[in-house]
């Protein structure tokens, strides 16, 4: 029986990353910019998958549309939001090293973390995390716009939109995915924190007073889905906000942790943001944004809201660690490296495999990648023995490897593999498909 050691270093996993094409530093030819990451063409397949998956998981039941807002924004949105006064972090510079840091997140009594003098640090001050930008040929305060922190504000100015549009009536919700980008002092830890990501945010307007209810509802709902994805209970806890730390616009707030190899980490927030983004908005585009109920005697008031932001770039970060498994890492002759992905979310559904490249072989491989790639994301593999590409598969957490052989030319057969077990059995061409939904479940 094989032991199995979980991932115990980032930089393991960033290595498998950069040489199996998950994720490569941004611009890395002419040295890379810091704390931006390009998808590669597995990475990419990986994040569509989980994007779909949770399109899906939101969108496709009958209390919540989505909508795609635009990135830039006029400029009093963000004036609205708070973000304009109010989105700083506290920040100090060492005098000696020039190495920058975030005031709340190192101990300004002791030495510096970069170069361990002490007593270097100046005094504390406001960054404000907005990147400036500007719109139009003349360059002045008038044409300072703004890329968007975070996808939030987008659905909040739509909501009078998508409410009259969509006849919607309370509860319903407005999901988005998109980017969003944040001048951090100190990103890292791969992707984990940077400077540009991909947020899935929705937002679900409620009566007031029903806060508590759904608040409770959609903790539940999204705890669940991270499980779904096939994330270990045991990796995951909530963790509450106190009140003396919770946003200015919140009443309740928890976050979904996942364990991370740097330690327990923000995957997803769960806010209760009362009734705050709808109220500043009114204020400052001067429009009326009260909702008639009309099953309360047409009474008009300001909805809340309850909020799930889930960041992309750190689910697709914790599915790769959870998936990571070393199997007999004591001995090097049987030590096999695999991604234990769920299969809805690997990149790569199936690899067809002909044993040689020749004797007929490949022309059998090529028909059943062209059958299947109507539906499912396969690839034709014929380079190294079988073995290497049977490891290769297992590292990109391939769920399944066929193997064409001389007697699929006369069984017209085909040898399955399973990445988990590693169990193989012959299957009829025929049947392929079917056995692929089966295990697949997709």
């Amino acid at each position: 029986m094989s032991v199995e050691t979980n991932l115990e270093s980032m930089s393991d996993l960033v290595s498998l990353c950069k040489r199996r094409g998950f994720i490569f530093q941004s611009s890395e030819i002419y040295g890379g910019l810091g704390s931006c990451w390009d998808y590669g063409p597995l990475g990419v397949e990986l994040k569509l998958n989980v994007k779909d998956k949770w399109w899906k998981s939101m969108t496709y039941r009958d209390d919540i549309d989505g909508v795609d807002a635009a990135i830039m924004m006029h400029p009093l949105v963000w004036k609205a939001s708070g973000h304009v006064d109010a989105f700083n972090d506290p920040m100090v510079d060492c005098k000696e090293c020039k190495s920058r840091f975030r005031a709340d997140m190192i101990d300004l009594k002791a030495a510096c973390p970069e170069c361990g003098k002490s007593g270097t640090f100046t005094d504390i001050r406001a960054f404000n995390m907005m990147f400036k930008t500007q719109m139009g040929a003349v360059e002045d305060s008038a044409s300072t716009i703004y890329l968007r922190p975070e996808t939030a504000q987008g659905i909040f100015v739509n909501f009078p939109n998508i409410q009259s549009t969509m006849r919607r009536k309370l509860p319903f919700g407005i999901a988005q995915i998109g980017k969003a980008f944040r001048n951090e002092i100190t990103p890292g830890n791969f992707i984990f924190r940077t400077r540009e990501f991909e947020q899935m945010e929705m937002q679900y307007f409620i009566k007031p007073g029903t806060q508590r209810e759904f608040m409770a509802k959609w903790k539940e709902t999204r705890w669940n889905w991270h499980l779904a994805n096939g994330i270990r209970a045991e990796k995951l806890k909530f963790s509450d906000h106190p009140s003396d730390k919770l946003a200015h616009y919140a009443d309740a707030a928890t976050d979904i942790e996942y364990e991370f190899p740097i330690g327990w980490g923000e995957m997803e927030g769960i806010h209760s943001r009362t009734d705050f983004d709808l109220k500043q908005h009114q204020e400052y585009c001067g429009k009326n944004l009260l909702y008639v109920d009309q099953a309360d005697g047409n009474k008009k008031y300001l909805p809340f809201v309850i909020e799930t932001s889930v960041g992309c770039d750190r689910t697709i970060l914790a599915l790769l660690c959870d998936a990571y498994r070393v199997e007999n890492k004591s001995d090097p002759d049987n030590e096999r490296v695999v991604l234990k992905l769920h299969p809805k979310l690997a990149p790569i559904k199936a690899a067809i495999l002909p044993l040689v490249k020749k004797g007929g072989l490949p022309e059998i491989a090529e028909k059943i990648v062209a059958d299947l790639s109507e539906n499912y994301k396969v690839e034709y593999d014929d380079a190294g023995s079988i073995g290497k590409r049977y490891r290769r598969h297992d590292e990109i957490g391939t769920p399944l490897c066929m193997t064409i052989d001389f007697e699929s030319l006369n069984d017209n057969s085909v040898t399955f593999r399973d990445r988990d077990t590693m169990v193989q059995e012959r299957v009829s061409i025929d049947s392929i498909r079917q056995v692929i939904r089966d295990r697949l479940k997709c």
